[in-house]
Formats: structure tokens, sequence, C-alpha cells
């Protein structure tokens, strides 16, 4: 199963109506299976140090095949996956990265970034829901 581009517009659009909704602009990224980036989209006023952490969150949740977060949980001090998130070029291992799923397969991921963790993870949720 492939990501279609229309797939990628309608998680986006449905991500950037939650942003809305709550009122914080936000950076959201929807990347393929391969990891590859799909779509983009900042919205007006996003911070532009989140453009990055959005893609990498997408990215750190396809790379492992769960949402940032629990990547997150894994990689303290103590835990199994510390310091992994210095590898693959720099991971992202709070929550906002969450999977786009299509039965039992993985399609992808949206990454966003712009609020706080539990904003960003509200929001790539409602994304990932449209699919």
């Amino acid at each position: 199963m492939s990501l279609t581009l229309e797939q990628a517009e309608r998680i986006s659009n449905a991500a950037k109506m939650k942003a809305k909704e709550i009122g914080v602009p936000m950076n959201i990224a929807i990347i393929d299976e391969g990891a590859n980036l799909k779509a983009f989209h900042r919205m007006d006023n996003a911070w532009l140090g989140s453009i990055d952490i959005a893609i990498k969150k997408a990215k750190t949740a396809r790379f492992f095949d769960m949402n940032s977060g629990e990547i997150g949980k894994l990689s303290q001090p103590g835990q199994p996956l510390y310091n992994i998130e210095h590898s693959n070029g720099g991971l992202i291992s709070f929550p906002g990265g969450v999977l786009l799923k299509q039965g039992d397969g993985i399609v992808g991921a949206i990454g966003v970034s712009g609020g706080n963790v539990e904003q960003d993870h509200e929001v790539a949720e409602a994304g990932a829901a449209a699919l």
C-alpha cells in the first residue's frame, strides 16, 4: 500500500483544522512508507525551528513503527533505547509523531510541531484519524 497525495492532503487538512481549533499554528509533515516527505505545510506564524522537528517526528515514528512519544519513554536514562535520538541523523523522541495505518499496514507517518507536546500529539492524531 502506498500513501497517495490525495490522502496526504486530507491528513494535512484535518491536522490544520485541529490546529486552528486549538489556536496554535503548526508545522505538519507527512511521510510515506519509505520515510520520504510526501507533504509539508507550515501554517502562518508557525515557528521556523519547528520545521525540522515536525519532519524528524514523522521519520522517528516510521523508522521504528511506533509513535515518537513511545520512543521517548524507551530512550530515558536506564531504558533500553537510551541515546537512540542520536542515531539516523537525529531523531525526535517526544510526542507529535504518529503512524499512518491502513488496516494492518503502515503507509507512513505524520509529524507535527509548533505547540507543546500534548498539542502536537493531538493535532497529529487528528490528522492520522482522517486516513
